[in-house]
């Protein structure tokens, strides 16, 4: 199913065909706007000229921050946004053998997929269900059981238009809020999505 979240043909297509883009723009998806987020990989691989996990992975912090400060840069927080996805790439270069959707492809079961996921830099809990929703939803990824592993909330899983794409922000706005605020409703968070 097509990811339309940047705005930009070709930075969506790389989404949808380069696994390890789609965990790039996933770890970068916080604290700036999704489109901007989910174009980053897409930049990086112009100036980089590659989205090589073990390249990426040996380079220099240094030349990768740079790549991310470049103007424009590539998130709010380039230097540690740099540093996490080396870190990532370190992942998927040694315990995937630079094969990204092998995160994904063999996971015998929905805990399992979590499990992996989980386990890669800037992955927390919530990161780790919106992604397990994005695998279903988007690339048709649903070992057993991924249904108590995923997002039940409107997420980037659910966008494939401007109007999703402002209700996924709308709800990450009230999720936000009302984590400051001391919990959330989640029955004020699912607007009626089917699985």
């Amino acid at each position: 199913m097509p990811m339309p979240w940047t705005g930009r043909p070709e930075a969506d297509r790389l989404l949808e065909e380069e696994p390890l883009a789609l965990l790039i723009g996933l770890v970068l998806d916080q604290q700036v706007p999704m489109e901007r987020a989910f174009s980053a990989p897409y930049d990086l691989r112009e100036r980089l000229g590659h989205l090589d996990p073990g390249r990426i992975a040996t380079m220099p912090v240094e030349d990768l921050e740079s790549a991310f400060r470049q103007r424009p840069a590539l998130h709010r927080f380039p230097g540690s946004m740099a540093q996490r996805v080396q870190r990532l790439c370190e992942i998927v270069a040694t315990r995937y053998r630079g094969d990204a959707g092998a995160v994904w492809r063999d996971a015998p079961s929905g805990r399992d997929l979590a499990q992996r996921i989980s386990e890669l830099p800037g992955f927390g809990d919530q990161k780790t269900k919106i992604t397990v929703a994005v695998l279903a939803k988007k690339l048709g990824v649903r070992p057993p059981g991924w249904e108590a592993e995923a997002a039940d909330w409107h997420t980037i899983a659910d966008v494939d238009s401007p109007e999703t794409m402002a209700e996924a922000r709308a709800v990450k706005r009230r999720m936000k809020a009302e984590r400051r605020h001391g919990g959330v409703e989640r029955a004020d968070l699912k607007p009626g999505w089917p699985r």
